[in-house]
């Protein structure tokens, strides 16, 4: 029913924005084929700066034989886009509405047999796939951002969807070179973005309460977990950080402080006072660093730590 996998050559990617476009550097950094649809002409040059932006990392951590800026091509005709596709990778606006009706588009003029993969970081394809005349073929394939350097996509299919074509969409991205995660459930927000969204909330408490200011909370996070979760997840840290005993250990010793109000998951109330000083916070460790600058140093800064890990794994 499905081209194999590693017979995929032709990839179109849906939206030039940050997601879009990430993905369409990826897939041509690894080697593919890519039409870009582009719904409005006057999204090109802020796709034209993410892809720019993005090829200096990807060239500098490796390109795959065969790759080339020359095999773009920017169309603005969603059929023209689709029409020779073997996979799409769609990174629409997070509007469901818009999402449904473009996705009863694609269910009519995609050719039969190609899967399609939504970017979606807050639906689900359940909800996506509603009017979709083709549903079986439709899957999340949620990345983190920058889609071009972070090796994460989550995979999950909705009430519709086949089980083959998510299958399918964990191979692909794979030999893609992503690290696919197939989901045992749909679950809104997925894995990921479900555990940063516990980190979001509790910086959000401790600004809102004056306890840490948002320079506080990145300095901290900096310099504390993200360097170990960089090799280690949350669970193998805590499994390591007891000795011999593991995770027994670590649960037996430190189980009842999960009742300690370390934490509090609850969203706060989201003021004007509270967004500002968000919004203040992140304009002062930000400074006079527009945001090309800051992308190129953050992009810089992750290529080096996964050749850190990749040289030493």
């Amino acid at each position: 029913m499905y081209i194999a996998p590693g017979d995929v050559t032709r990839v179109t990617s849906i939206g030039g924005g940050p997601i879009g476009g990430g993905w369409a550097a990826h897939f041509l950094a690894r080697g593919y084929d890519v039409t870009l649809y582009l719904h409005d002409p006057r999204e090109l040059p802020a796709f034209k700066v993410i892809l720019d932006t993005a090829w200096v990392s990807l060239t500098s951590l490796g390109l795959a034989p065969g790759a080339s800026l020359d095999r773009l091509r920017i169309v603005h005709d969603l059929e023209e886009a689709v029409r020779d596709a073997q996979f799409i990778q769609e990174s629409a606006p997070e509007n469901l509405s818009m999402k449904q009706a473009l996705y009863k588009r694609l269910g009519e003029i995609v050719p039969a047999g190609v899967v399609i993969g939504s970017s979606t970081s807050g639906l689900t394809m359940t909800d996506i796939q509603a009017d979709c005349a083709t549903p079986g073929r439709t899957v999340i394939g949620h990345p983190f951002n920058p889609p071009y350097l972070l090796p994460l996509v989550e995979i999950v299919g909705g009430k519709q969807t086949d089980p083959e074509a998510v299958r399918w969409a964990g191979e692909f991205y794979k030999l893609a070179g992503k690290a696919p995660l197939l989901m045992k459930k749909e679950v809104p927000g997925f894995v990921a973005t479900r555990l940063q969204e516990a980190l979001w909330r509790e910086a959000l408490h401790m600004v809102a309460n004056g306890e840490a200011t948002p320079e506080d909370i990145d300095i901290a996070l900096i310099n504390g977990p993200a360097p170990r979760m960089a090799v280690q997840g949350q669970c193998m840290a805590f499994h390591v950080a007891c000795g011999a005993g593991g995770m027994a250990t670590n649960l037996d010793q430190f189980g009842p402080a999960l009742k300690l109000p370390w934490t509090r998951l609850e969203a706060p109330e989201l003021t004007q006072e509270l967004r500002d000083r968000m919004v203040d916070g992140c304009n002062e460790i930000a400074g006079d660093r527009g945001f090309e600058a800051m992308a190129e140093q953050r992009d810089r800064q992750i290529v080096a730590v996964l050749r850190a890990i990749r040289d030493t794994a």
